[in-house]
């Protein structure tokens, strides 16, 4: 397989995901309290959100490089 189409294959499944999940969250632990030998800490869940124009943008692309592939081969 040439590297344009797997370029292309990744860039278009990596565009769905972002269409999917319009984001990606993770936690965080920070400390709340610290008094001596007395720590208390608490997680926190961040979500980083990801704009629909973003997966778009990576699935236009990935299927214009698809195509390329594809005339190349032929």
């Amino acid at each position: 397989m040439k590297s344009i189409t797997l370029l292309g294959i990744l860039l278009a499944a990596l565009g769905i995901l972002a269409l999917v999940y319009q984001g990606f969250s993770y936690t965080r632990q920070e400390k709340v309290l610290d008094i001596g030998p007395i720590h208390a800490t608490a997680d926190t869940q961040e979500h980083v959100p990801l704009p629909p124009i973003i997966g778009g943008l990576a699935l236009t692309a990935g299927a214009v490089l698809l195509v390329i592939g594809a005339k190349r081969k032929a």
